[in-house]
């Protein structure tokens, strides 16, 4: 069956309501993490944080990074600090349980990094203090009514800006993953979920759109290999 990329796929992700076991779920997570290793997508977020950094200058920083599953994402962020010599408070927030104590056992040589369990959409965020909200291959799951939800939650959290890296949702990048996850991918579901991930992603126009519809921040957004955008919004000064 010939793929449609025109328009944003709306199929159900297996981790969209993820029912296995831990076990199984944390061999998924180090197949995700191993992609964005070798593919390079994690130091997109980082390298977009630390920019942020640089343009505002303050004696500590605390970022939250949304769906934040096993904790990938916040440790390199820590270790990154730690070299810099930045001082950073590090909040995970995810909707699984799981994820978060596979993320917690992790993280336990990070005193810096926290986890907490929530909604985005949903739930109160009216007690966190927040410079800079992240998140990484999450805002894809999302159907587009919610989005904009999802994002001006993030603009009301975050002091200094938001940094979201996402997919492109390409026929070239759909069949490339096909081959790829047969060489570096070893669960089923990882190789599934992320081919329906690319269905869902995005392509630049459409975040533009999204973005015309946001106000309180300015916005850049670049295409960065492999297949990914990295969408930067820095809160304007009043």
């Amino acid at each position: 069956m010939r793929m449609n990329f025109k328009q944003r796929s709306e199929r159900e992700e297996i981790m969209d309501n993820y029912d296995g076991s831990k076990e199984t779920l944390k061999a998924v997570l180090k197949d995700i993490t191993r992609v964005n290793k070798i593919l390079g997508g994690n130091s997109i977020t980082v390298d977009a944080v630390f920019r942020l950094i640089r343009e505002n200058r303050r004696e500590s920083y605390t970022i939250l990074d949304m769906g934040c599953a096993d904790g990938n994402m916040l440790r390199l962020l820590a270790d990154k600090a730690r070299k810099e010599q930045v001082v950073v408070k590090l909040i995970g927030v995810d909707l699984s349980e799981d994820a978060l104590e596979i993320a917690r056992k992790a993280s336990e040589t990070y005193p810096e990094i926290s986890y907490s369990k929530k909604n985005i959409l949903s739930d109160d965020f009216s007690d966190f203090r927040v410079d800079i909200v992240i998140t990484t291959l999450t805002m894809h799951h999302f159907k587009d009514v919610d989005i904009l939800k999802f994002i001006r939650q993030f603009i009301k959290l975050s002091a200094i800006g938001i940094v979201v890296n996402d997919l492109q949702r390409s026929r070239l990048a759909y069949y490339l993953f096909q081959i790829f996850s047969l060489i570096f991918i070893k669960t089923k579901v990882a190789k599934i979920d992320g081919l329906i991930s690319i269905s869902k992603g995005f392509r630049k126009r459409e975040l533009e759109t999204f973005a015309s519809a946001l106000k309180g921040v300015s916005h850049t957004i670049e295409w960065k290999w492999a297949f990914r955008y990295v969408w930067v919004m820095r809160k304007m000064r009043l």
